[in-house]
């Protein structure tokens, strides 16, 4: 079965592209339109290995998203990638502090995506 992502960004051309690279690399991939979405369909989601989360976004941005899904024992360790435009390092210490494991800034590279989500779902 193959592993299991989830796409949180509020742009569906960037969702497209994430999961079409994501896809082409042999993982699952399930989307979410903004913070709120994700977090609703989280705990609906078997096996989620992984979640790839823009910042900004209406509704609920990614750091929020972050927050909540950290402050849940069964996700404490469900690994958050941060992908978007943003580059300020006090959004990525931010982050970081809040347990996001990566931080990458957009246009993405394929290869580079596709490394990091196989390094943050190995187990």
């Amino acid at each position: 079965m193959p592993t299991k992502i989830m796409i949180v960004d509020d742009s569906f051309t960037v969702r497209q592209q994430v999961a079409s690279t994501l896809t082409e690399a042999g993982f699952q991939v399930v989307e979410a339109v903004d913070g709120e979405d994700a977090h609703a369909r989280i705990g609906a989601e078997a096996e989620l290995a992984l979640v790839i989360c823009d910042v900004n976004m209406p509704k609920m941005n990614g750091l929020e998203l972050l927050e909540k899904v950290r402050a849940e024992p069964r996700f404490a360790t469900l690994p958050v990638l941060m992908l978007t435009t943003e580059g300020q390092p006090e959004l990525i210490a931010k982050a970081k502090s809040l347990g996001a494991r990566g931080w990458m800034v957009k246009p993405f590279k394929p290869e580079q995506l596709v490394a990091a989500a196989k390094k943050l779902t190995t187990r």
